[in-house]
C-alpha cells in the first residue's frame, strides 16, 4: 500500500511545473516607473494630445491611459504607465502612476 501512495507522489510531483518546485522564475527586466509628482500644476486643464506629450515626458511613463468618467479600466498593476483622470467635461482631474 506504501508503494502505491509514494508512486503516486512521485507521479504527481512529475506533473507539477518547474516554477513551483521552489525555483523562481528568471525576474523580467523592471519597466521605467512613471512619477506623476510634478504634474500638481496641469489638474484643472483641458485634457489634449499636446498635453498628454507633456505629462508622459514630465512623468517618465512609457504609457499614458485617458480615463473619463464611468469608464471601465483594468486593475493590472504598470509602474510605467500614466492614468489621467478626465471629467465630462475634459478637464483633468487627478493624475497617478500604475
Amino acid at each position: 500500500m506504501r508503494i502505491i501512495l509514494v508512486a503516486a507522489l512521485l507521479a504527481s510531483a512529475a506533473c507539477t511545473p518547474v516554477e513551483m518546485r521552489g525555483e523562481t522564475p528568471a525576474a523580467a527586466p523592471m519597466a521605467a516607473a512613471c512619477n506623476a509628482d510634478s504634474l500638481g500644476n496641469l489638474v484643472g486643464k483641458r485634457a489634449s494630445d499636446a498635453r498628454a506629450d507633456v505629462m508622459q515626458t514630465r512623468s517618465g511613463a512609457r504609457t499614458l491611459r485617458w480615463i473619463a468618467p464611468n469608464t471601465a479600466v483594468t486593475m493590472d498593476f504598470r509602474p510605467d504607465r500614466l492614468n489621467v483622470y478626465v471629467d465630462a467635461k475634459g478637464r483633468i482631474e487627478r493624475v497617478s502612476c500604475a
